[in-house]
């Protein structure tokens, strides 16, 4: 058996049947404004009212046409969650799946050339080695010989020179004495030996003699740069060379100073 029934909130009137009815003691969703109602509370008579009108002649009956009734949508009875799975699906079945056009593709970028940061970056490389090279010549030279030629061109252009190193701590006095001169009576010989004790050439260094009296006051102090105790065999350019000795002899003239004493040091220069 099929009723009417009416929504209390929009008021469209729907078909139910009386399984619908039964489902859920009556109660229904309006298809229209989603309400949900008790059917049976809102029936609606399946006839149209009659209507006491007088009769027209043919002539006068000239109605219009009557458009076609549109069917009213049917209520969807209430569900609980028993049912929830079966609304889920019809409402998949009434979605249209719309498909996005696609999407142009990018255009591919481009790969910027590396070599220019190759470039670059080795040349950073080869500032930093010549700096390196140019500060640190000194003991690239002395510790590395076969640098030493390569060096020397590289300071040709930078107008620079490739010293010998000058470490105190790897040169030692070995042995001294002073004695006197029996040939003149106011003259003193001072004998000594330097050693230098590096795995490498340095420069001959300076010598810094002191006289001293009976209580080891000085008297006379004196500095001799290498060219005035070295032989005339001895290359001062070439350096004292590793782990090898010199002989150091040294003729002074002491009038009125009457010395007892000595100290002697050795020192290089500072620049």
């Amino acid at each position: 058996m099929t009723a009417i029934t009416r929504c209390p909130q929009c008021g469209t009137r729907f078909k139910a049947t009386q399984e619908q009815l039964d489902a859920r003691g009556g109660m229904v969703r309006c298809g229209r404004c989603q309400a949900v109602f008790d059917a049976t509370e809102h029936l609606c008579d399946s006839d149209s009212p009659q209507l006491n009108l007088p009769i027209m002649l043919e002539e006068q009956r000239q109605e219009p046409p009557v458009p076609p009734e549109t069917p009213a949508p049917q209520p969807s009875p209430v569900t609980d969650g028993a049912g929830e799975a079966d609304a889920t699906d019809t409402l998949a079945q009434q979605v249209q799946v719309t498909e996005e056009p696609p999407q142009p593709a990018n255009k591919p970028v481009g790969k910027k050339p590396a070599w220019p940061w190759v470039a670059g970056s080795l040349l950073l490389v080869v500032l930093l080695l010549a700096q390196a090279a140019y500060f640190f010549r000194v003991d690239l030279a002395a510790r590395l010989p076969g640098l030493k030629p390569a060096l020397q061109t590289y300071c040709k252009l930078l107008q620079c020179s490739i010293p010998l190193p000058q470490i105190a701590d790897l040169m030692s006095i070995e042995s001294s004495e002073m004695e006197a001169d029996p040939s003149q009576g106011n003259a003193i010989t001072l004998n000594a030996n330097l050693r230098n004790r590096a795995p490498y050439a340095q420069a001959y260094p300076s010598l810094e003699l002191t006289l001293t009296d009976t209580q080891d006051q000085a008297l006379a102090r004196r500095s001799f740069r290498p060219a005035e105790y070295l032989k005339s065999g001895d290359d001062e350019a070439s350096g004292l060379a590793p782990n090898r000795e010199v002989s150091v002899k040294l003729h002074l003239d002491t009038t009125d100073l009457k010395p007892t004493g000595y100290r002697l040091f050795l020192f290089y220069p500072q620049p």
